[in-house]
């Protein structure tokens, strides 16, 4: 036997609500569709997902009125933690919080307006090859904040695998400057291209590719981009920002 691909078939009885959770949130395509009927896609491994109306004729008769329940559909994904904060920032139905099994399993699980239950699911190396606990994270575009004077990339934060620090890149244009503020906790800065010039406490240091430059926590700073620069940024994942004249804490998004 030579299977080519593969699909699961659900009956629901609104077919619409199904389709639009698992194209929404999912990021499944719909291949074809017509009245009670939808065939939905990805362009990866995901098994493709036919959704059939309850009480269609197209069923035999003894299967028309039943409906998905009992059932999990389970997708196994890359930097799970990513994509739990991702959909819970959505408004995505996490019905079953991130966790993690003794065996090396971490799932979660959402449920869509026909009752079924979606599950995602991470599985820790168990081949003897990688330390269960070693992270590897990899750059994605919903870990990008774009500014009006800077491209903030996240690495690693608390939501991506870390558990006490964030690290993130910074991209500048020329002629960019970053507005006076100051962060909770003390930070490394790496000019990894072009040179950035610093102003902290009224002094201002020139800081070019190949440098690091430690600042201080709770101290006002200002960052300018003479060039075009690029940084790599170190810090506690619990810190947070303050602008001066304005009152309590901003969060950093690619840090969290």
């Amino acid at each position: 036997m030579n299977v080519s691909t593969s699909a699961l078939s659900l009956t629901v009885a609104d077919v619409d609500a199904s389709r639009a959770f698992l194209c929404t949130h999912l990021g499944y395509q719909v291949a074809m569709a017509d009245d009670g009927f939808a065939s939905l896609t990805r362009e990866d491994a995901a098994v493709d997902i036919v959704l059939l109306r309850k009480g269609t004729e197209v069923l035999p008769a003894e299967q028309r009125d039943r409906e998905a329940t009992g059932l999990i559909l389970a997708l196994t994904v890359t930097d799970l933690a990513a994509e739990e904060a991702r959909l819970r920032a959505a408004g995505a139905p996490i019905t079953m919080p991130l966790r993690e099994e003794p065996w090396g399993e971490r799932l979660f699980q959402m449920t869509d307006p026909n009752g079924v239950v979606v599950q995602l699911v991470e599985w820790a190396a168990a081949d003897g090859t990688e330390d269960p606990a070693l992270r590897v994270i990899t750059p994605a575009a919903e870990h990008v904040t774009v500014s009006p004077n800077a491209t903030m990339t996240g690495l690693a934060a608390p939501s991506r695998g870390s558990a006490e620090l964030s690290t993130w890149t910074v991209a500048m244009e020329a002629g960019a400057t970053g507005p006076e503020h100051s962060v909770s906790r003390e930070q490394v800065w790496t000019v990894t291209t072009g040179t950035l010039e610093v102003t902290c406490d009224d002094r201002t240091e020139k800081v070019p590719a190949g440098r690091t430059l430690v600042l201080p926590a709770d101290r006002i700073r200002r960052i300018h981009a003479p060039e075009r620069a690029e940084a790599h940024v170190a810090m506690r994942a619990d810190g947070v920002a303050s602008v001066p004249g304005a009152e309590g804490t901003r969060e950093l998004p690619w840090a969290r």
